[in-house]
């Protein structure tokens, strides 16, 4: 005799697995306050010293003639601090 076969649950879907998430750790508004405003402000500060520094060397990174130029430099940093801008967004929102 064969045994019987119990098929698996079926696994939830994407948008049923996040509404679960969110129901089971939903977090305090002061919770996502705090930590939206720490990435929106490391974002911002990331942002505003990192092309202040990169202005103030600027001679000297040309004249290195690195293969990273300014153009690449400048693209990393707006990218990391957009990044940390959209992680606090994020986490207002979601």
């Amino acid at each position: 005799m064969a045994k019987d076969f119990v098929p698996a649950p079926a696994a939830p879907t994407f948008k049923e697995a996040l509404k679960e998430d969110k129901y089971q750790y939903d977090d305090c508004t002061p919770c996502r306050v705090i930590g939206s405003a720490a990435f929106i402000g490391l974002g911002t500060f990331t942002y505003i010293t990192g092309h202040s520094q990169l202005k103030a060397q600027e001679k000297v990174i040309l004249q290195s003639k690195s293969l990273f130029g300014m153009r690449s430099r400048r693209m990393g940093i707006t990218s990391m601090a957009a990044g940390m801008i959209g992680l606090g967004l994020y986490r207002w929102f979601a």
